[in-house]
């Protein structure tokens, strides 16, 4: 199958039920549209709109504390909005997996993008999570399913890292 007509969002999508994620928490974000828009289709899926990222943490501390697993997305903008609560994750040592769209990369229009797409990985590595990054559709469902593994398997923290090249570049609309 050709790179460009993997249906990459929808191999996300196939992983989450896969691993019987039940509760998906997210702000809303472009590049995790089609994911959103799958998952709050599903009636075996409770999607949470949160109002800011670190409630998702919450959100998956109390999903596994009640038997059920969930995923947190997120755009990279909103990992600076964890930070406190990912020490919440690291010492309590309960499962987190997120998946976190780039920007600030490849051919950001936006400076302000680029501060925090800069220090990503490097806040996960210091909060012990496991980074997963993909850059090509064909490496995403492989790397998710790793992810998975990781963090429900192992009862650790993951980030799947969908970078900007993959999501693909964004431009000003008016």
């Amino acid at each position: 199958m050709n790179a460009a007509a993997i249906d990459w969002p929808e191999q996300l999508y196939a992983t989450l039920k896969r691993a019987d994620i039940r509760q998906v928490g997210y702000v809303p974000d472009a590049g995790h549209a089609r994911l959103i828009d799958r998952v709050r289709a599903d009636p075996d899926i409770h999607d949470v709109v949160l109002s800011t990222e670190e409630e998702g943490i919450a959100l998956a501390a109390g999903a596994w504390l009640g038997g059920q697993r969930a995923v947190l997305l997120m755009q990279s903008s909103g990992v600076g909005n964890c930070v406190n609560m990912l020490s919440l994750a690291r010492t309590c040592r309960f499962p987190l997996l997120m998946m976190i769209t780039m920007r600030g990369e490849w051919e950001e229009f936006n400076p302000w993008q680029q501060p925090m797409g800069s220090i990503v990985e490097p806040v996960m590595k210091l909060n012990e999570a496991e980074i997963y990054r993909a850059t090509k559709p064909d490496e995403v469902e492989g790397l998710a399913e790793r992810a998975v593994q990781h963090v429900f398997g192992d009862e650790r923290i993951a980030a799947l890292i969908l970078s900007q090249q993959l999501i693909g570049k964004k431009v000003w609309t008016k």
